[in-house]
């Protein structure tokens, strides 16, 4: 069979079972759509975290970044798994004692302040579309390579799937697909890039093949005699500084997601929050230590693939042809020799390569068979659907539960909070597909500064929250105010305004740091020029603290 009737046959196999799961899993009262009743089990819910957390960003992009970032690509590998291990020692379990829905929740009690929980939704909402935005990019990217449908259509086909099973079923449905999607997408992360590890070294385990073969240097020894500089030099593309700040930002950004933080009210006890982060680490490490291997072996058979080849042999490949029609990757014999030349310099370089076909391209520049071609489709899109319904549900909890129900009517019925969350979820899908037709970048940078936003404003706030118990309602309002509009003004301007990098050349995706320093810098200021918090609730967080934990 061609790789497009593999593809669908795997991608529709997998839609099935997500909207299965997603019937079964239909929920009536707003304990289970918010939080799925809190009777998740600990692997079960760090498999679901894994996909939650492992999104297009991981899955499609990560790899690529890595691959044309060389060494400086770590940032993403570095950021990320330490971010998530701040998250499990130092958030997580206190959160989950806590016992509240959402962060917002967390942050409008602890801080005894309606404003303080407005500000958290309006922040919760701003990162969520703006991560969802790169889940959506993902998901058209997949369907305008593989099943040959318009990115516009693609991306309307994975928001009914996500809409069907995340308004049925809500968190409760969400989670149970995400453990289906977390099985999905890991096998198509690992077959190929075991494969491609066999073909190229012999050695099958592509974290030891990696470091414990010649691929590396002849990678390094291509990439000179192309002009680029070695694959493993530090500091090529960024300076250590913005290494340093975007790495920090992605990592204490992780440790403010909502959509992460919410996954751990689902299980029973804080005990059961403890083991799920463990074997939630687990499950991302898998994909994460595979990663740079990926990324090594895809640069170097894309190179081997198309540099210094004639236009016809080019043409005469069908995987290349096929993603010349996605744009993503494009030709243009500049100089008119007959050949393509790949090179550093914009002017000259007549192969363009987008970094996010990297990870969906690599089965076939490596003429895999074309089941494990349709599986990598399938798993790209498992990522973007399994994040994108964890974020639209904060959306909606952040609009319906923290709004509407502890705000406006606080005697509504079970019935009547979940009709309005439901319909937030639609209105949220709305908003996702918006993003999806019109993406404002690459996945992984997209997704960077929604890192950038949640280290900006949510991580100084919990922080403070659990172990300061001087940080008053006035001191929170500031810094996340303070800390959320500098971070969106520079990253704006940056980005889209034409205005340079003014803080020592730091890059958008790591100003969330600074953003983070001075969140701190003026809660903690504010806080002490303000009556402290009131006794209760500074009792509060001296209980929270109490190592004495429910089993």
């Amino acid at each position: 069979m061609s790789v497009e009737i593999w593809t669908i046959v795997l991608v529709g196999l997998s839609f099935l079972a997500y909207i299965y799961i997603g019937w079964q899993s239909r929920v009536e009262n707003s304990k289970d759509f918010f939080i799925a009743g809190q009777g998740i089990p600990s692997i079960a819910n760090g498999a679901a975290t894994a996909a939650d957390w492992m999104s297009a960003a991981s899955f499609i992009s990560m790899a690529g970044l890595i691959s044309f970032l060389g060494y400086d690509g770590s940032i993403y590998l570095m950021g990320w798994t330490g971010g998530y291990v701040l998250l499990a020692l130092l958030l997580a379990p206190y959160l989950r004692k806590f016992g509240k829905y959402t962060v917002p929740d967390f942050v409008g009690d602890r801080y005894y302040s309606n404003i303080a929980r407005l500000v958290a939704v309006v922040a919760a909402i701003f990162i969520s579309l703006t991560y969802v935005a790169g889940q959506m990019r993902g998901v058209g990217i997949v369907f305008s390579r593989f099943l040959q449908v318009d990115i516009n259509t693609g991306v309307i086909i994975g928001m009914v799937i996500v809409g069907f099973f995340s308004v049925l079923g809500g968190m409760k449905g969400i989670t149970w697909t995400q453990v289906a999607q977390y099985c999905v997408l890991i096998f198509a992360y690992l077959i190929p890039a075991i494969a491609i590890a066999w073909f190229l070294t012999g050695n099958p385990v592509p974290q030891l093949a990696f470091p414990f073969s010649d691929i590396a240097d002849k990678l390094n020894k291509i990439q000179v005699d192309l002009g680029f500089k070695q694959y493993t030099e530090p500091f090529v593309n960024k300076s250590m500084l913005d290494v340093l700040f975007t790495t920090i930002a992605l990592m204490v950004g992780t440790a403010g997601l909502p959509h992460i933080i919410v996954r751990f009210y689902t299980v029973p006890s804080v005990r059961a929050a403890r083991f799920s982060a463990g074997w939630a680490l687990l499950f991302i490490a898998i994909l994460y230590t595979t990663a740079p291997a990926l990324s090594m072996f895809a640069r170097y058979n894309l190179i081997d693939s198309l540099h210094n080849r004639t236009v016809a042999e080019v043409q005469q490949l069908d995987w290349a042809t096929k993603w010349e029609k996605t744009k993503l990757l494009g030709f243009d014999d500049i100089n008119k020799d007959g050949r393509l030349q790949l090179t550093p310099n914009k002017d000259t370089n007549e192969i363009k390569i987008d970094p996010d076909i990297i990870v969906l391209s690599t089965p076939e520049v490596a003429n895999l068979p074309p089941w494990v071609i349709g599986l990598v489709a399938a798993g790209g899109l498992a990522a973007a659907l399994s994040t994108a319904s964890g974020l639209l549900l904060v959306i909606s909890s952040s609009i319906a539960h923290d709004i509407y129900y502890r705000i406006i009517d606080s005697s509504a019925s079970e019935q009547k909070r979940v009709f309005v969350g439901r319909i937030m979820v639609g209105f949220s899908l709305v908003l996702a597909g918006y993003f999806g037709v019109n993406p404002p970048g690459f996945v992984s940078q997209v997704v960077a500064f929604a890192f950038g936003l949640a280290a900006a404003s949510f991580f100084p706030v919990i922080f403070l929250g659990i172990f300061d118990k001087r940080t008053n309602s006035e001191g929170a309002i500031a810094g996340m105010l303070t800390g959320l509009i500098f971070t969106i003004i520079y990253i704006i301007g940056v980005k889209f305004g034409g205005m340079q990098p003014w803080f020592f050349g730091v890059s958008p995706e790591g100003i969330g740091t600074l953003g983070m320093l001075i969140n701190f810098a003026v809660t903690l200021v504010v806080s002490r020029l303000t009556p402290p918090p009131p006794a209760e609730i500074q009792a509060l967080v001296e209980d929270l603290r109490s190592p004495i934990i429910e089993e």
